[in-house]
């Protein structure tokens, strides 16, 4: 069997979500990168008077709201992910595919123009204010399978998302999920606190996002002009999905199931893997995948796996653009 070269690849977008956001995430980019600081400006736009200062909290070194709060950091990476999607666009990087992970899963539909910029922000934030409204929650990340804790799962905690195959995320109302975390680290599971302040992907928002459908079908669907695999679906998206609103509207409460659908999208052929926003935390867990650990496929990020500075992020985002434009 031959093996394509790396630069004759395509290349296939991840696009992550919760857990990645940080203080001035990709920030750095901004004014600086044409095409990354217009998509960020329709976002603050298309949300009227309330943009200005989620604009102001992104670019604060000390936001007046959280980054964690689920009106930031969901806003800002569904933001962020399809800004820079823009950028490398702009640039000539022509991604075959892309893949988003919880609010990136939106990011990807925008890029791959099944939605309109403007419609879907007002809808993303008239969904994250609901969201913020509901009961406090977290998540968790156990390094572990679903049946290794499936025992020690109890009031309403759930695995909230397959990452890898042995990297669970746990997601549940705050006093149980705590819990169920000192039950496992006692039992010499190692654990992690997800930067968040809802149990995303938990049934805590399955009423809420059950009475959203009516927002996401407000959203008129094009005809994607890039391929979109789902995190929720673990499959390529067909047309029919994408025109299902509940399907959007259950995104914050239905499980991602990142790991699997890596597995479908690897699956239609070798791809170079872009992780294509804040952080590294899919481009890490796509390393360990079999079709990059054997050299068919390949795997970049657009930004520093930790913060370093707007200079750290310019330099990252042009060398690696600087690898992809054939």
């Amino acid at each position: 069997m031959s093996i394509a070269q790396p630069e004759n690849l395509p290349v296939a977008l991840l696009l992550p979500g919760q857990g990645s956001q940080h203080t001035r995430m990709a920030a750095g980019l901004y004014r600086h990168e044409a095409a990354f600081t217009e998509a960020m400006d329709a976002v603050f736009d298309a949300l009227g008077p309330d943009g200005a200062q989620v604009r102001a909290d992104w670019l604060s070194e000390r936001p007046r709201v959280s980054i964690d709060h689920v009106t930031r950091s969901q806003m800002l990476l569904f933001a962020i992910d399809h800004a820079m999607g823009a950028q490398l666009r702009s640039w000539g990087v022509r991604p075959a595919a892309l893949l988003g992970h919880s609010a990136g899963e939106m990011a990807a539909a925008v890029l791959a123009g099944a939605f309109d910029l403007t419609s879907a922000s007002r809808v993303v934030w008239e969904m994250v204010n609901r969201i913020a409204e509901a009961p406090p929650g977290g998540m968790l990340a156990v390094a572990a399978t679903a049946e290794d804790v499936a025992g020690y799962l109890a009031g309403d905690v759930v695995v909230g998302a397959v990452n890898a195959p042995r990297q669970i995320i746990l997601a549940g109302p705050v006093e149980p999920l705590a819990k169920v975390g000192e039950a496992l680290r006692a039992d010499g599971f190692t654990c992690r606190t997800v930067p968040a302040t809802t149990g995303f992907h938990s049934p805590m928002l399955d009423e809420l996002s059950g009475a959203a459908t009516t927002l996401f079908a407000r959203l008129r669907v094009g005809t994607p002009y890039t391929t979109v695999y789902s995190g929720y679906l673990a499959k390529r998206v067909t047309g029919d999905d994408m025109a299902d609103p509940a399907l959007w509207a259950h995104y914050p409460a239905s499980p991602v199931l990142f790991w699997p659908a890596l597995d479908a999208l690897l699956a239609d052929g070798p791809y170079r893997l872009v992780e294509a926003g804040p952080g590294q935390r899919l481009a890490s867990v796509a390393r360990r995948h079999p079709a990059v650990t054997r050299g068919t496929s390949q795997v970049f990020a657009a930004l520093p796996a930790r913060p370093r500075g707007g200079q750290a992020d310019r330099e990252s985002l042009r060398e690696l653009a600087e690898l992809l434009v054939d």
